[in-house]
C-alpha cells in the first residue's frame, strides 16, 4: 500500500476533522449535474469514492436529485482514521460503506465500479501511474474518473489573494492542488494505456456566503496549517482576521450579520476508461 504524505496524514488526524468538515464547503448542486452527465453507466451506479474524508461530497452526492435514487452502492475509501470516524458519523445510507485504502489500493472487485469519485484529495496522490492503472482496473469498460476540488478564488477579490499568501508560504513542498502536478498522470502508462485522452476540464465561478470566522476556519483546516506550532497557528489566525478586517474588495451579504461573498471557483477532471 503507497505511503500517505505525512503532512495529510497529521493534519488530518484525529482530532483535526470536525473542524475540517465545519470549514470546508460543500458542492454546488450544478456541479453535481455536471458529475452525472459525464458518468456512462445506467443507473442504479457502483461509485467508489477515493480520499471520501469527513463525507462532505458523499452527503452532497446523496442529497442531490439527479443522484439520490441513482446510487446502488458506494463505497467511501479514506486513509485517514480520524476522517473516517467523522464519515461513518454524518453518512448513514445503507448503500455506503467506508473503509481503509489509498489511490493504488482500493479493495474493489475487478470491474465493480461505473465512476470513480476523487473530491479536494487527488493532489495528494503519491503515484498516479499506479493509481491510474487501480482506477482501471476497478472500473466497468464504460467507467469513468472524476476529480473535482472546490477553492479559493484569488481572482474574485483582493483580499483572497491576501488570504491565500499568507497561509501558502506554510506549504512547505505538499503536493497541492495550485502547483499542478497531479498534472503528470495524464503522460504516464497507467493513464494512457487504459484511458481516453485528453480528460475534459471544466470550471465554475461562484460566492459562498461568509463570516469572519468561517474564513478563519477555512485556513485552519488545511494540513499544513493545522500542524503548525501553537503560537504560528495564533499569528496566522490574528493575519486572516487582519485581512478580513481591513476588507479590500469585500462584498457584503448583510454586514449585520458580518456576513460576506467568499469568492470560490470548482474545477472537475473527467477520464473516460478507453
Amino acid at each position: 500500500m503507497a505511503t500517505v504524505h505525512k503532512v495529510a496524514q497529521d493534519g488530518f488526524g484525529t482530532g483535526t476533522n470536525e473542524l475540517y468538515d465545519r470549514a470546508r464547503p460543500s458542492y454546488q448542486p450544478f456541479v453535481l449535474s455536471h458529475i452525472r452527465s459525464v458518468v456512462r453507466g445506467t443507473a442504479p451506479l457502483n461509485i467508489l469514492e477515493i480520499g471520501a474524508g469527513t463525507g462532505i461530497f458523499t452527503r452532497a452526492l446523496l442529497a442531490h436529485p439527479e443522484w439520490k435514487d441513482s446510487v446502488a452502492e458506494l463505497r467511501a475509501v479514506e486513509p485517514s482514521e480520524g476522517m473516517r470516524a467523522v464519515f461513518t458519523k454524518t453518512v448513514v445510507d445503507p448503500r455506503v460503506s467506508a473503509v481503509d485504502g489509498t489511490f493504488d489500493s482500493t479493495g474493489v472487485e475487478d470491474g465493480w465500479a461505473d465512476v470513480v469519485i476523487a473530491a479536494q484529495a487527488y493532489h495528494w496522490c503519491p503515484d498516479y501511474d499506479k493509481a491510474s492503472a487501480e482506477f482501471a482496473r476497478a472500473l466497468k469498460p464504460n467507467g469513468v474518473v472524476v476529480l473535482v476540488w472546490n477553492l479559493e478564488d484569488r481572482e474574485g477579490a483582493p483580499w483572497v489573494a491576501q488570504l491565500r499568501d499568507t497561509y501558502e508560504k506554510f506549504e512547505n513542498g505538499t503536493p497541492q492542488f495550485r502547483l499542478g502536478l497531479w498534472r503528470a498522470t495524464f503522460s504516464t502508462p497507467g493513464f494512457t494505456s487504459n484511458f481516453e485522452s485528453p480528460p475534459s476540464e471544466n470550471r465554475w465561478k461562484w460566492n459562498l456566503t461568509a463570516t469572519r470566522d468561517l474564513v478563519i476556519d477555512r485556513a485552519l483546516s488545511k494540513s499544513y496549517v493545522a500542524i503548525l506550532p501553537p503560537d504560528e497557528k495564533e499569528q496566522v489566525k490574528k493575519d486572516i482576521g487582519v485581512i478580513v478586517d481591513r476588507g479590500d474588495g469585500l462584498t457584503w451579504v448583510d454586514k449585520d450579520k458580518g456576513t460576506f461573498e467568499y469568492p470560490y471557483y470548482t474545477m472537475v477532471v473527467a477520464w473516460k476508461k478507453k
